[in-house]
């Protein structure tokens, strides 16, 4: 039992996968970033050792009728929060770089149209695109999409 101690007291430290003070590496993230689509524009940002996106801009589902300033969270399972505007709002939330595999990892991303949230995992790939996924539990089987920094 003892040896059994000593070996977790060892070797545990090594397994730290979530580095949230990586500095420039984590930083890399934040930024502008347009949708491939180009139909949307977050911003991710920094929050408490973890990263989050809001929107800054959309064109779906808007009019010259209603102006992307007045659509609000009508889907979101909330009533409370139903009136607050998207515009401005955080769709991904408490993403943690991961020095490892150079990721961003156990965040979750708020989608809009449905008012679920999803877990989320993002890279930026060797050419400089922001590769943001939701998934439901397994990663592989989820939505990815891509952004441009702009």
């Amino acid at each position: 039992m003892r040896y059994l101690l000593l070996l977790l007291i060892t070797v545990l430290p090594s397994f730290k996968s979530i580095d949230t003070d990586a500095g420039p590496q984590a930083n890399r993230i934040c930024g502008k970033w347009q949708a491939s689509e180009k139909n949307l524009t977050v911003e991710v940002y920094p929050y408490k050792n973890t990263f989050k996106a809001k929107i800054i801009w959309f064109s779906g589902g808007v009019s010259k009728a209603k102006p992307m300033e007045t659509i609000t969270d009508i889907k979101n399972p909330d009533p409370a929060l139903r009136n607050r505007k998207v515009l401005g709002l955080d769709v991904v939330q408490d993403l943690k770089y991961n020095a490892r595999t150079n990721s961003w990892e156990s965040g979750k991303i708020y989608e809009v149209q449905s008012g679920k949230y999803w877990n989320a995992a993002a890279y930026i790939d060797k050419s400089g695109l922001l590769k943001v996924k939701g998934y439901w539990k397994v990663k592989f089987l989820g939505k990815t999409m891509t952004f441009k920094r702009l």
